[in-house]
């Protein structure tokens, strides 16, 4: 078993990964409980970028509690340390900064970018020149539509002249490459696309972001604020328009809000996918698709409540626009659970 592990270490420094992983198979067969091979195996599904498994291997191999040493290592600096410093405890730092890359990545990976950027910010606090961690929190910037915040974290990755090369990512190619070089390229692909782009469009969209994050807070206050101010920028864009119907309903303005709703359906842009919403069943779908939806609960709620007030007895009431304007005889009316905010879809890259 030590001797196919050593194996696959001398294959990993030589770039034969697909070797490697079959030698630390080998090793497994022999002891499904030995730390050294399943920390390999865990490093090895990051090869392959099935960061999920290699979480359960890294967990693994942690609970084993193992004393040894490590006698061969593809990283020189871990040669000679105790298996559990290499294995991301509270003394090794990089380690563990190298594991909330990982999963960053796997989140970012998801859509889950505003998850990835707080584990991000937390890893950039216990190591603040990690090109790693620099360079994904761009990534989960361009991804949220901070465009300006991302170029900044490209630039800082690519200053730190880290010729390390490039493991955990979705794209092939890029493995193998220097961390600098890939964020030095980013930045230069960013800065092209920023020319090209609207101010207010990468506003709104970074704005749209905040607020669906805020709305799954149970923060409405600024979930409400972002929305107002991602339609103020860019009134024609569908996902400005569906988030701005759902303030309304938020209100209990059920006929603005299906004004709003209309429009959305009716935008440039109904047609984008949406990344982030507050309800999972709306990710992916299309932001026409989810204002249809949200604009066919109001109908139901706007006509469960005609019924209502052409069965009640006395004389036709007007009733004004808007749950809270406070005239007697108006019934609130809550928003339907079915109706949520969403945001742009963007695929994060690394």
């Amino acid at each position: 078993m030590q001797r196919l592990n050593r194996q696959g270490v001398e294959a990993i420094r030589k770039g034969n990964y697909d070797k490697a992983e079959a030698l630390f198979y080998q090793a497994y067969l022999y002891d499904f409980s030995d730390p050294f091979t399943l920390n390999n195996l865990g490093y090895v599904a990051e090869l392959k970028g099935d960061l999920e498994q290699a979480e359960k291997f890294y967990q693994l191999a942690e609970k084993q509690e193992c004393g040894a040493v490590i006698a061969l290592s593809s990283a020189k600096q871990l040669q000679g340390q105790p298996m559990m410093y290499a294995l991301g405890t509270i003394e090794n730092q990089p380690m563990r900064v190298d594991r909330m890359n990982v999963e960053a990545v796997g989140l970012l990976s998801q859509g889950r970018n505003v998850e990835a950027e707080l584990l991000l910010r937390q890893a950039l606090a216990l190591q603040p020149r990690d090109p790693f961690t620099l360079n994904n929190l761009g990534v989960a910037d361009a991804a949220s539509g901070n465009l300006q915040g991302a170029l900044s974290y490209y630039d800082a990755a690519a200053a730190t002249r880290s010729m390390e090369p490039i493991i955990v990512t979705a794209n092939r190619s890029w493995r193998g490459r220097p961390v600098s070089e890939a964020a030095a390229d980013s930045a230069r692909d960013l800065r092209q696309r920023m020319r090209g782009t609207n101010f207010s469009e990468s506003q709104a969209a970074m704005l749209a972001v905040q607020g669906v994050s805020a709305a799954n807070q149970n923060d409405w206050n600024s979930a409400e604020q972002d929305f107002m101010k991602a339609y103020r920028l860019d009134p024609n864009n569908a996902f400005a328009l569906n988030n701005r119907g759902y303030v309304a309903e938020k209100e209990g303005d059920l006929e603005t809000a299906q004004f709003y709703y209309a429009k959305a359906r009716r935008a440039w842009n109904g047609s984008t996918h949406v990344g982030l919403a507050t309800k999972i069943s709306a990710e992916g779908e299309s932001i026409a698709a989810v204002a249809t939806d949200s604009n066919g609960k109001v109908d139901g709620e706007l006509d469960a409540y005609s019924l209502g007030r052409r069965g009640q007895p006395g004389p036709v009431e007007l009733i004004p626009r808007g749950a809270n304007s406070g005239e007697p005889g108006v019934t609130p009316v809550q928003p339907s659970q079915g109706s949520r905010p969403g945001s742009s879809s963007t695929q994060p890259q690394q």
